[in-house]
């Protein structure tokens, strides 16, 4: 019995279409499997290898922090120097709004803790949602979700919960009174990389400030760079209450974050006391690798460059079939005039040696993520193969 089979046989599968590649080794920009084929990485796995595969000064601090001690007590308890140096590290960066961090192990968790926090500090019920958003697969995340076509399978949600519409400023009259607070992602991702409109964030701050409600960012996908800055809120001047992060804070090891202020953090100390706890945040080993890697994105001014290698991709990716390209830095969508195209361009160029993906919510669009180090050379040859994928798709139907 081979790998594959011996995966399908026992690992827990989410659907019936798993890509199925059988990794060997990863490091820099390609990911190799068992025969030793090369693929040229344009995922970053959904946003998460920043720097790539294996960056040495990740790897070292990993190393490092292992040799001192892993796992001791419950988030919390013990003063780790890990998450002193990181926290020390990174809240003078992101402004005076943001005095404290809680980390945890996950984005969806970083949501979970979000939407907990406005209820707490506020007293209220209501949590509003921006539609054809994604926050996490827990169920008060899915709960989030907009389309219930998906949410309707593991119905009942977690109740007290509305959407209001992305660029909408009109929309925004749903906050009132009775809302605790407002989640959105800056950048939509999984509709398919959908920008804010500068006035749009501008009129949800001033709403959610006049009627008491926490602004919470989502920034898991877009943070650390993703978008060009260290966040996105600071590449639209909008600053929230709460931001959430995760997938490339820990320069491929598990751990997410949400910042707050003192005030409203102080809403899971007591009323109740624990009102949140998780075993595995803060672990010691992966906010090590947090720090190389925040440390390396700033050290070689990787953020610098994102709009530069944004802007070869829109230019190189030009084709009959391309209906639109949307881009936010490195986080791209490749819109196809018809959605039969998507399957073949999708498949021919993981065939052809680079990994894309697709969106949740856009069925038209295959995604672009490619670690933030990515190089000219790379960027045309990964062009060079999706332009090939896209001159096969086009020829099926001809």
């Amino acid at each position: 019995m081979d790998k594959r089979q011996l995966f399908l046989n026992n690992v827990a599968q989410t659907s019936e279409l798993s890509m199925g590649l059988e990794v060997s080794r990863a490091e820099g920009m390609y990911i190799y499997d068992s025969s030793g084929k090369e693929y040229l990485d344009l995922n970053s796995g959904i946003s998460v290898s920043s720097l790539g595969h294996l960056n040495p000064r990740v790897v070292k601090a990993v190393h490092d922090q292992l040799q001192r001690y892993m796992h001791t007590m419950v988030y919390g308890e013990h003063i780790q120097n890990p998450q002193l140096i990181f926290a020390q590290r990174i809240l003078p960066l992101m402004g005076e709004a943001f005095e404290k961090v809680y980390f945890l192990m996950s984005g969806t968790e970083a949501v979970e803790l979000g939407v907990k926090i406005g209820r707490l500090y506020t007293g209220r019920y209501e949590v509003l949602a921006s539609k054809n958003a994604y926050h996490g697969s827990t169920i008060g995340a899915e709960s989030l979700r907009s389309d219930l076509d998906f949410t309707k399978y593991m119905a009942p949600g977690v109740p007290g919960i509305g959407h209001i519409e992305f660029n909408n400023e009109d929309s925004l009259n749903k906050i009132t009174e009775k809302t605790a607070c407002v989640i959105t992602e800056v950048v939509q991702a999984e509709s398919g990389i959908n920008s804010p409109e500068p006035a749009f964030l501008e009129a949800l701050r001033k709403r959610c400030t006049e009627k008491g409600a926490i602004l919470i960012f989502d920034e898991i996908q877009t943070g650390f760079f993703r978008t060009g800055s260290l966040f996105a809120y600071k590449k639209y001047n909008c600053i929230p209450d709460v931001v959430l992060a995760g997938k490339a804070m820990g320069g491929g090891m598990p751990v997410s974050a949400v910042f707050s202020s003192n005030d409203i953090m102080s809403a899971i100390i007591k009323n109740p006391a624990l009102a949140h706890i998780t075993t595995f945040g803060g672990h010691p080993v992966c906010i090590a690798a947090a720090t190389a890697c925040l440390e390396e994105l700033l050290e070689k001014g990787i953020g610098a460059k994102v709009e530069a290698k944004e802007a070869l991709f829109k230019k190189l990716l030009v084709h009959p079939i391309i209906k639109e390209v949307r881009t936010n830095g490195l986080m791209m969508a490749v819109e196809l005039k018809k959605r039969k195209y998507l399957k073949h361009v999708v498949e021919h160029t993981i065939k052809n040696g680079a990994l894309i993906d697709y969106f949740l919510f856009n069925n038209r669009s295959f995604r672009l993520a490619p670690p933030l180090i990515i190089e000219e050379d790379q960027i045309r040859d990964a062009c060079n193969i999706l332009l090939a994928s896209m001159d096969y798709a086009q020829g099926l139907y001809k």
